[in-house]
This record gives structure tokens, sequence and C-alpha cells, in this order.
């Protein structure tokens, strides 16, 4: 991997159209605002109603600044440090002093989206106007995020306990005008007081109790929970119509996909819609329809037969999981955090339990949709149980191993997907001299959730590329015009069959049209809504 360069230059901003504005308000935002500004660099508003609950508890905070008796993390130090009353004229350096020794992380850089996702979300924490911080700290993180400014935040540091300090600690030091931001594509870094000069930003002094109202926050856990919820929901449907496309292929039935084997006998949400999504893309086709009168075959595989049983259970825990999200996102977490009485007090909701839990559970199902759908993309490639197709779908057997190889790359991502799907949140390490000797290790969940999602992705887009070239063989019969339509949607990225060639390339583009909504929507244009 090619080393970063480093540079003192002009801003770091990706080039993007202003196509849509995020208000946050005093009473919190929503998953979709955190998406559109994760990814779709949605500019963000802060309101009025958000500037003035600000200023509110920002003179709270100012009265027990001034006030002799010591109040932990405006007069005080912090964690196991908290005994030490800090004088007026030290409590600037002190909030300072906070964010440099907490920007501690180590690692590769955490990821554009999720960085923005961070950032965006500690606005939403900062405007709820429970964290006694002056408005210029969320205009600032807004400013910065409008201009496209990404703080450099290692991958390593976070335990998920007293929320993620160090990688919201990596982002306060570059509004302080220190440490660096990286480019897009993070292959270029640049200091952060250049790149905030480039934008006019001028760097920010932290006051009394800020740099807590910085750190104080389970935001980067709470940012990939909503960003793999977004992801899961698509690959959900995605892998109905993967699934789908298969069952076709290998001469499966439709039939055990019937409305009223789903609902009316079992009634989880996500099977019902997992199942109705494959009977309507299966509609109307005249592969289905040439064995259905005649084949000795009593039922198919559970692979297949059992698909809307197993997605329709991802669907569901994703379904738990937003629930959680939609929870925290109404959340406000600071320790201390100003009541609305304006009394400052100590609290220990920054333990990010709840995101890890949920996180781990989402990448227990992850693993398995991966797991179901190389089962199907094994059973295309073996002759023996492929009903008629070539073996490896190799144009020439023998001489051409088709897809072989291409299944042992998927069978190795989703035997690491098993190894992924081992909790992080079952685990906990004492920090801080025992004062933090719970954590929740959050921060680790999600980040290999991320791996997780990446891996399903790809899991997925080699099934389609195997069910693709499996209906191409039952020519003259046609697909269904839903899975017809997927196939020639494919076609205009991936070519069809043909002898051996290089296969890497074809695969990352099939990755790229699941990861577009491609499958999804050619799926759509034929079938109706796939939800």
């Amino acid at each position: 991997m090619k080393a970063p360069t480093h540079r003192r230059a002009g801003p770091i901003s990706s080039p993007r159209a202003e196509v849509c504005a995020v208000d946050v308000g005093s009473s919190g935002v929503t998953s979709a605002d955190v998406v559109a500004v994760a990814r779709a660099d949605a500019v963000v508003r802060l309101t009025k109603d958000a500037l003035g609950a600000m200023a509110t508890s920002r003179a709270a905070v100012e009265w027990l600044a001034d006030a002799p008796e010591p109040t932990y993390g405006i007069s005080t130090g912090f964690g196991a440090l908290a005994t030490r009353h800090v004088p007026p004229e030290l409590r600037e350096d002190l909030q300072s002093s906070l964010i440099r020794s907490h920007a501690a992380g180590m690692g590769p850089p955490v990821e554009r989206e999720v960085v923005r996702a961070l950032m965006f979300l500690r606005v939403k924490t900062l405007a709820s106007g429970r964290t006694g911080a002056r408005p210029l700290l969320a205009e600032t993180f807004a400013r910065m995020l409008n201009a496209g400014i990404t703080p450099l935040v290692p991958e390593q540091g976070s335990l998920g306990c007293s929320g993620d300090l160090a990688p919201l600690a990596h982002c306060a030091l570059v509004m302080m005008g220190e440490g660096e931001v990286v480019s897009a594509d993070g292959a270029v870094r640049v200091p952060a007081t250049d790149a905030l000069a480039a934008a006019g930003i001028a760097p920010v002094r932290l006051h009394a109790k800020e740099g807590l109202a910085l750190v104080n926050g389970t935001d980067g856990m709470l940012g990939m929970l909503v960003l793999a919820i977004s992801d899961l929901a698509l690959l959900c449907a995605t892998a109905d119509v993967t699934a789908a496309m298969s069952v076709e292929a290998l001469l499966g039935t439709d039939q055990a996909f019937r409305p009223e084997l789903h609902a009316p006998l079992r009634p989880h949400p996500g099977q019902a819609v997992s199942a109705d999504n494959m009977f309507r893309v299966m509609a109307n086709s005249a592969i289905v329809a040439s064995h259905r009168i005649g084949d000795p075959r009593v039922q198919d595989a559970y692979s297949c037969r059992c698909a809307p049983q197993v997605t329709g259970a991802v669907r569901d825990t994703v379904s738990y999981a937003a629930q959680v999200a939609e929870h925290e996102l109404a959340a406000t977490i600071d320790n201390p955090v100003v009541l609305e009485s304006g009394e400052v007090t100590s609290n220990g909701n920054f333990h990010g339990a709840p995101l890890g839990y949920v996180m781990d559970f989402l990448a227990i199902a992850a693993a398995d949709l991966g797991s179901i759908s190389e089962r199907r993309t094994d059973r295309l490639l073996d002759s023996t149980r492929s009903h008629g197709l070539p073996p490896f779908l190799a144009a020439d057997p023998g001489v051409d191993s088709g897809l072989m190889i291409a299944q042992y790359t998927q069978a190795a991502m989703v035997s690491e997907n098993k190894r992924l799907a081992s909790p992080a949140s079952v685990d906990s390490i004492p920090t801080s001299a025992m004062q933090e000797d719970h954590v929740s290790m959050g921060w680790s969940a999600g980040r290999k959730l991320r791996r997780s999602i990446r891996n399903l992705r790809r899991i997925l887009a080699v099934e389609l590329v195997a069910a693709a070239r499996g209906l191409e063989l039952r020519a003259p019969l046609a697909p269904a015009p839903a899975t017809g339509a997927v196939v020639a949607a494919l076609r205009e990225r991936v070519p069809g069959m043909g002898r051996d060639r290089f296969t890497s390339p074809e695969l990352v583009a099939a990755e790229a049209f699941v990861a577009a909504g491609a499958v999804v929507e050619a799926a759509a244009s034929a079938a109706g809504p796939i939800r």
C-alpha cells in the first residue's frame, strides 16, 4: 500500500453538489440525516432553537465555573484525576490538555463516512443544549463538515466507554487547529491549521467543560451502526433477488414462496417480506414453468427453499437494531450533563453496551446470510447437483475452470465472516486506574461489522455472477422478466459466458453493481418495489 503523502496546501474537501441540507435542532436528528451527511455531503445547519438551548446551558456552566465549590469536568481533573481542583487560570489549559492527551489513537485512518457521521452526531449532541458548550463549537464542527474537512482519526483507540474518547479527541484536535486532515481518498494529509485557514475557519480555544463536551459520546459507535443498518437493508433486498435467480437457474420451484405459506403460518415480518420479493421476482418465468409438471423432485435444498426464513431473520435483526439506533439518536450523551433545571451532574450514559450488543448481533446475521448465499453458489457450480449446468459454469470444462476460484474467494469471505461474528461486546478490560473498570468494546464491534458487511456485499456479488450465467445457460427458455432485467443490466458491466478470462475485475464490477443498488433497481423495474 502506498504511504500517504504530506503537503501544506489548500482545503481537503471532496467535490460535491449541495443536493440537500439537514437542520439540526435541540431535539435530535434521524438516521436518514446521518446517512445524508456522512455519504451525500448534505449541508449542516443549526436552528435558532439549538443556538438558544446551547446559550442557556452555557450560562449554567459559567456560573458553576465561577463558584468556589469544585464541579467535575468544569473545575476538576478527569477520570481517575477528578479529585484535583483546578484553579481558574489553568482551566483553559485543562480542556486543551484533555484533547491533546486523548488524541492517542493508532492504526490506519477511519473511513471518511464514519468520521463525518461521528462529527455530525457530536453536533447533534452539542445542539441539544445539555452539554454546556458554547454555540461556537457546534457551529465550527458544522462549518468543517460543510467545507469537506475530515480529521484524521486512527482506527484503534476506543473501548466504547466514556464514549469514543480517542476518535472524538482527534476531531476536536482539528477544531483547535492541531492534528491532521485527510483527503476524501485518504491519500493526502494536510496540517489542520492549513485546512482550517483555507476554509476561512478560525481555530477554537476551549473554555471550561468544553473538552469533555467534545469527547464524551457514543457518536462513532452510533455512526457505524446507522451506516450498517442502511447497508444491510439494501443487501437483504439484494439477497432476495440473487436467491431467486439461483433458485430459478437450479430449476427450483417458486411455490415455497407463496404468501399463504408465510405470514399466516409463521408471522415473522421479515420472512413475509423476503418471500414476497422472491415470489414476485420469479413470476412468469419460462424456466420455472418448464418443470412445474413432471418434476420428480419433491422439494428443493434448504439453501433455496429456506432463503426467506434466513434473509427474513436478518431483516428482523436489522429492524431491532434500527430501534436501538433511534433511541440513541434521541439521546444526549455527555458527562457531566446539564439538566433542564440547570443542574450539572455526572452519569454513565456514555457506556456503549446497547450499541455494541446490536452490532455484534448484526455481524452474526450478516455471517449467516453470506453462508447461505455461498451454498447456493456452490450448488450452481456442482454439475452433480445443478440439474444440467456444466461443471463450474465453464465454457469448456476441463480446459476452462469457469467460476471455480470465484467460489473459493466467496468461501474465504464466508469463513472470515464467521470469525468476525465472534462478539466483541462480551469482552471488557479495565482502564484509568480501575475507574473505568467495565467497558463495552462497542467501537470494536462496529469496526468488525463494517468488514463483515463489505464481505457480504462481495459474497452476494459472486452469487449474482454465477446465477446470471446459470440463467443464460437455460436458453432458449426465458427467465422471469425481473431476473432477466437483472441479467441484462449486469451485462452492461460484466460479460457473460465465454472462455476463461481475468476474473477479478469482473467480480469487482459486480460488487460495484450490488453496492449501487442496481440489482434491486433492475428487478423492481419488472417485479415492482423490492422492499
